[in-house]
């Protein structure tokens, strides 16, 4: 597959300043970059991409060839400096200036500040049901750092900036010789910023961030469960000396329902019928999470016994097609009889067991069990 062109690559003219070559590479790093798109081998290739383009555009004689031959005047630029001629320097002198600006990797020995990620922030949000199966837009208040806006993160007093720290010379790390070794430690001075701010912001004392309470839009997709995490990218804190934000993980946490209990993509519940019900049919109102349907209880139904309304349940998040509702029926024992009612059920009972075998199957058998198992009898 032949490469792009690498001025389209980044989106910017020919005639593009190295600031702009610059600030064109932060935005698509920042949005491409693997630790911020795990397992995304597309925006992996699109940050390899970004990259290279990057380093022929930032250097002079590389950017002339290229200009002047193309992709081939690169290639004999490589063959002429050899395997390790084209790249790798570039990798440690020009990636590690830039891309340190933006994932706190900083620039070795070069004198420019290290920059630090926000930290992520998580969120628990409780639904109801009905809101976690169907969809819900809800809004969140979050307490959190946001970049100051007096000093737009720099920490410094309007008027003034800050210096490089004399400490580390700006790489916010030093070393210390501990007899034969020597180890290399975070700056005390700077605290591994590699900057000093001489003159501090009176809103923010020199932080660079101050802590304030944001309102968030959340859209809870259909469908979500118990555990499930919304991620919000760049709305966690602030990040240090210009660093990135880091991001906010929504979890989600659903009350329980009156009626319904949840199992994956399928809804049950419990729909108690009368005993005239069961015994000689009828339809019932079933409730469901979008309205009601009719249930039709044969003549003759056990307690217990479970009828599927299909496309009732839930539909996954991550695709797929709805799940059901599951009925378990269960026979309501009436309560609070009169004489008379009571009456009219023994009398019913005693005509019940003239054919019991015929009438309570499961009793005659059930009792029939009993007997043979404390006779020895074989069951």
């Amino acid at each position: 597959m032949s490469k792009r062109d690498y001025y389209k690559v980044l989106d910017v003219a020919r005639s593009a300043t190295e600031a702009d070559i610059k600030k064109a590479y932060r935005r698509l790093a920042m949005k491409y970059h693997p630790d911020r798109n795990p397992h995304d081998k597309d925006a992996e290739e699109r940050f390899k991409e970004a990259k290279e383009a990057y380093e022929v555009l930032c250097d002079a004689q590389k950017r002339a060839a290229y200009d002047q031959y193309g992709h081939a005047g690169l290639d004999a630029r490589r063959a002429s400096a050899g395997a390790g001629g084209f790249g790798a320097e570039s990798f440690g002198d020009i990636f590690g200036e830039v891309f340190g600006d933006i994932f706190g990797g900083g620039r070795r020995g070069g004198g420019r500040s290290q920059v630090f990620r926000g930290a992520d922030l998580r969120y628990e949000l409780e639904l109801d049901l009905k809101e976690a199966v169907l969809g819900h837009a809800v809004e969140i208040e979050i307490p959190k750092l946001v970049e100051c806006e007096s000093c737009h993160g720099s920490g410094a007093a309007k008027g003034h900036a800050p210096v490089t720290c004399d400490g580390c010379g700006g790489s916010g790390q030093v070393r210390v010789s501990q007899g034969f070794f020597q180890l290399q430690q975070t700056c005390p001075r700077c605290r591994g910023a590699g900057r000093i701010v001489r003159n501090p912001c009176d809103s923010c004392l020199g932080q660079g961030r101050i802590r304030r309470t944001r309102t968030l839009s959340v859209k809870v997709p259909a469908g979500v469960d118990n555990g499930d995490r919304i991620r919000l990218s760049g709305e966690g804190e602030a990040g240090r000396n210009g660093g990135p934000p880091g991001d906010l993980y929504v979890e989600v946490r659903v009350r329980e329902h009156p009626i319904f209990e949840r199992d994956g993509e399928h809804l049950s519940c419990e729909v108690p019928v009368s005993f005239a019900m069961a015994a000689l049919g009828g339809t019932v109102e079933v409730p469901t999470l979008d309205g009601h349907v009719s249930l039709k209880i044969p003549a003759e139904t056990q307690s217990g016994r479970v009828f599927r309304v299909r496309d009732k349940g839930v539909r996954p998040v991550r695709g797929g097609s709805r799940g059901d509702l599951f009925c378990r029926i269960m026979v309501e024992t009436p309560v609070n009889l009169s004489a008379e009612q009571r009456d009219l059920i023994r009398r019913l009972d005693e005509s019940l067991l003239c054919d019991a075998a015929r009438h309570n199957p499961r009793e005659r058998g059930f009792f029939d069990g009993v007997r043979r198992f404390f006779m020895g009898e074989p069951q």
